[in-house]
């Protein structure tokens, strides 16, 4: 037993010495000289210049066309990008510390309907992975429950806070609902069948009535409080949107029908493998869509093997509304890899620009902060990097400078301090 609280005692010691101190509010007033502004709206400004004063962005533009006198603090940027904070939607960042641990992982609640049940509050500000996924100008994210019918509500924060209630932007931005699989694998006489699920038609039954119930709440005037059902209510007047988990065709069809039935206004769809194929239906009902991982296989083996890797170009193309997200295995630390995933894009036929916004704006705009967040634009929070190279390129990706609400961040990680500890052994 003492053996173990020696080792406990210091693994937290590990932990507490890797996680930087938050950064104080923004006191002077910072100008960025040269470099490239990618916008993040798919515009791009060369030899740019960006002011903020009080975590507001109040000048962008050449820089020629810019007063630079009277600033507090000049940053010269020349040959250097300028990126918005990258935004991690559809993530369980902070809900987990040790994913073979069960008592680490703090994303998933037992139960079948929960929409009461608000990831936010369980966010942990000390998680170590977090200062990792901050140096690769991740800033933002949504923590978002898993498991379950409907897993819960998720809430967006920022990478740099004393606390989950400093952390949160939105404590509130939607529900999860995992659409019921249409189909399993059956394995026969060697070969790997699809079989209809027996009880898909009861499962839909079941949220059809839950929602309807829900629904209903909503409308009514009674002074008994339903927890679950009072989470809901902001589906049906706008205020809240609806995130369904879905996979193939018929569970994208049917969650576009369960919109227009139940009368929701803002639904997405998370994951959406077979989006590409249904971009009319999409585009009609304004859906959007979160789009896979984009390094993973195919479903099937008779297609395309590059088939995840092309489809952000494909609902581009269809002018569907998309983002990229990284719900998988190891998926908390892997969030470092988003922009990653928005270089693969490129490859596979977006634009730069376009793979941009693909993890600033487009997201914002589907989580409902495009106000605040997603593009570098006078008005909005001054959440962004600078990086030497191109950041959506792993090979030259170093973000020397990161700027949450004006807040100059600390870029230090247990990694780093790693590297420091064993380069010269």
């Amino acid at each position: 037993m003492r053996l173990f609280l020696t080792f406990a005692f210091g693994l937290f010691l590990m932990t507490a010495i890797a996680q930087p101190t938050p950064a104080p509010k923004q006191q002077n007033s910072i100008l960025i000289l040269g470099g490239t502004v990618h916008v993040g709206n798919a515009k791009v400004i060369e030899n740019a210049a960006v002011g903020f004063v009080d975590g507001k962005i109040t000048a962008v533009g050449k820089v020629d066309a810019t007063n630079t006198a009277g600033w507090g603090e000049v940053i010269v940027a020349d040959g250097m990008h300028i990126y918005p904070g990258f935004i991690a939607p559809n993530s369980t960042l902070g809900l987990t510390e040790i994913d073979a641990v069960r008592a680490t992982r703090d994303f998933y609640e037992t139960g079948t309907f929960k929409p009461n049940v608000r990831a936010v509050i369980a966010y942990n500000t000390d998680n170590e992975i977090t200062p990792t996924v901050r140096t690769n100008g991740v800033l933002l994210g949504q923590i978002t429950p898993r498991g379950g019918v409907v897993s819960g509500t998720s809430g967006i924060v920022q990478f740099d806070a004393w606390n989950w209630e400093d952390a949160a932007v939105v404590m509130a931005d939607g529900i999860h609902l995992n659409w019921p699989e249409t189909h399993h694998r059956h394995w026969a006489d060697g070969r790997i069948e699809l079989k209809k699920q027996k009880n898909y038609d009861q499962q839909l039954r079941e949220i059809e009535r839950y929602f309807s119930e829900a629904k209903a709440y909503s409308m009514s005037k009674s002074d008994v409080i339903d927890v679950k059902y009072d989470a809901m209510k902001g589906l049906f007047d706008g205020k809240l949107r609806l995130y369904v988990h879905a996979t193939d065709i018929r569970q994208i069809t049917e969650a576009v029908n369960f919109k227009n039935n139940m009368d929701i206004e803002h639904v997405v769809i998370v994951g959406g493998q077979d989006s590409y194929l249904v971009p009319d239906l999409l585009k009609t009902n304004n859906v959007s869509v979160m789009v896979e991982r984009l390094h993973s296989l195919p479903r099937f083996e008779d297609e395309d093997v590059d088939l995840t890797y092309r489809l952000p170009k494909l609902l581009q193309d269809a002018g569907v509304l998309f983002c990229l997200e990284n719900e998988g295995d190891m998926e908390a630390m892997g969030t470092r890899n988003l922009p990653f995933y928005a270089g693969t894009a490129i490859g596979y036929g977006l634009t730069y620009e376009e793979a941009v916004q693909s993890i600033t704006l487009n997201p914002a705009r589907m989580l409902g902060i495009e106000d605040e967040v997603g593009s570098i634009e006078v008005g909005k929070q001054a959440t962004l990097f600078i990086s030497t190279g191109d950041a959506l390129d792993m090979r030259t990706n170093d973000v020397i400078h990161a700027f949450i609400e004006g807040r100059r961040i600390d870029l230090d990680n247990r990694q780093k301090e790693l590297y420091r500890k064993f380069r010269n052994k």
